[in-house]
């Protein structure tokens, strides 16, 4: 029979056993260019026949105990006058379990982590002039460019178990015993559910969880102010630590990035049901891999994903952090703050009180990720990042006995940064040689003319 159980309800009241969210990140990768619509934790309902797919989402778990704070940062794609997401909750959140975040949160936490590219110039290796280092953490190059919910047709088999305004956001909690009578409920709404979300919504429903409806009046939203959407953030105990995945797929035209950040206490965060593998790191490579790193990094990502058969979760940052102070090497950003932290969730964090920042990268789809994402916080504290180093060599004026070992050295440095340039990428060494412009031995053809016609040419 269907009910409604008013616009309370029981404080953050346990659901039977699992944990977290919805779906994904990001490819938007903070890296460059136009960013991808993201995906949400959960699907896209559209009103009317305007449809909206998600290909990618960032998603920020604060985890203590079986404490979750969790931020939901979305985009979409299409221009309807409202619209929803429908999430997969464990408990019934109280209205002050839910918060309206900020969007910079998130994105601090992406810049900061971002794979990234470090630039080195070599010292003048002629010993009759003063040697100079250049500041190699001046020269850092990061290559990035920067209505209410029961208003309409009630049906049997749902139950509203609370509802709340908060700010532009309609939020309704909804429960069901069949996955016809919630469809039918937000059909009724007026909402168009995507191909495929029946089977998935059948499938959490027989695990008893509820549904996190969160409608947007883009009216509500003009008005005050904002042109894009705020992140959802709820915060609930639970003692499993998962990300439901197979609910964002509903509407997904293809294979969708997400990028996972965990604010933890103890250690980095890994995937119990999939492997967690690190991206190659610290690895020299060609000088021009500057002109475009955003998009040689997205090669090496979908090399490295293609190369994988069943679902694997790639981390690409882990760092223990404390706030106010230099927690990378070399850092793609300002320091975070305690106050940033504590915004997504980890209350624990002080100006002496570190947090583990875990990055989690997974490229998924039906067939590879069947199940949702477990996780567990693990007690490995092992700094790492994800970043690619270009040597530059000497290119001034000086000329002296040592400049022909040098550039030997310089010449032999190259052959290995075109090998690992292809071992990353599948380009051949030839294909990478004629991109270096460089000759058989590696050298640049300013570096093979004879030391008196530089004289005679200046």
């Amino acid at each position: 029979m269907q009910r409604t159980r008013g616009t309370k309800a029981a404080g953050g009241r346990r659901a039977r056993s699992w944990i977290a969210c919805g779906a994904v990140i990001a490819a938007g990768w903070a890296l460059a260019g136009p960013r991808p619509a993201a995906a949400f934790c959960g699907f896209y309902v559209a009103s009317g026949d305007a449809r909206i797919y998600n290909q990618s989402s960032k998603v920020v778990l604060a985890r203590d105990g079986d404490r979750t704070v969790l931020t939901m940062a979305s985009d979409y794609r299409g221009d309807p006058k409202e619209f929803a997401v429908v999430v997969p909750v464990p408990v019934v959140p109280e209205r002050g379990q839910i918060h309206i975040g900020d969007s910079t949160w998130v994105d601090r936490l992406d810049v900061y982590s971002v794979p990234r590219l470090v630039e080195y110039h070599d010292p003048n290796p002629c010993p009759a002039v003063q040697m100079k280092t250049v500041d190699v953490g001046g020269e850092l190059r990061i290559a990035m460019r920067k209505g209410s919910g029961d208003a309409i047709g009630l049906k049997a088999g749902v139950v509203v178990e609370a509802q709340y305004q908060v700010d532009e956001y309609e939020i309704v909690i909804l429960s069901a015993s069949e996955a016809r009578s919630l469809q039918e409920w937000l059909t009724a709404n007026g909402y168009r559910i995507p191909e495929g979300a029946t089977k998935v919504l059948k499938s959490y429903i027989k695990q008893h969880v509820f549904f996190f409806v969160a409608k947007v009046d883009v009216t509500e939203q003009e008005r005050l102010g904002f042109h894009y959407l705020r992140p959802i953030q709820v915060a609930y105990e639970s003692p499993r630590f998962m990300l439901p995945l197979r609910l964002g797929m509903a509407n997904a035209s293809g294979p969708q990035d997400m990028l996972v950040f965990t604010l933890t206490r103890r250690g980095r965060v890994e995937t119990t049901n999939y492997r967690t593998i690190a991206v190659p790191t610290d690895m020299d490579v060609p000088e021009f891999v500057r002109e475009d790193f955003p998009s040689f990094y997205r090669t090496v990502f979908s090399r490295r994903e293609g190369e994988e058969r069943d679902g694997v979760v790639f981390l690409e940052y882990a760092w223990v952090v404390t706030p106010n102070r230099v927690s990378c090497d070399p850092c793609s950003a300002p320091v975070l703050t305690a106050q940033e932290l504590r915004s997504l969730g980890a209350i624990w964090v002080g100006d002496f009180v570190p947090v583990v920042l875990t990055r989690l990268h997974v490229r998924y789809d039906r067939k590879r990720f069947p199940e949702d994402l477990q996780l567990q916080e693990t007690a490995n504290r092992k700094n790492r990042q994800v970043r690619y180093v270009i040597h530059h060599p000497y290119r001034g004026p000086d000329e002296c006995s040592e400049m022909t070992a040098y550039r030997k050295t310089v010449w032999e440095r190259r052959e290995a940064e075109a090998r690992n340039y292809g071992e990353l990428t599948g380009a051949s060494l030839e294909a990478t040689r004629s991109r270096m412009a460089v000759g058989e031995k590696w050298e640049k053809p300013e570096e093979a003319v004879p030391w008196w016609e530089q004289i005679w040419a200046r």
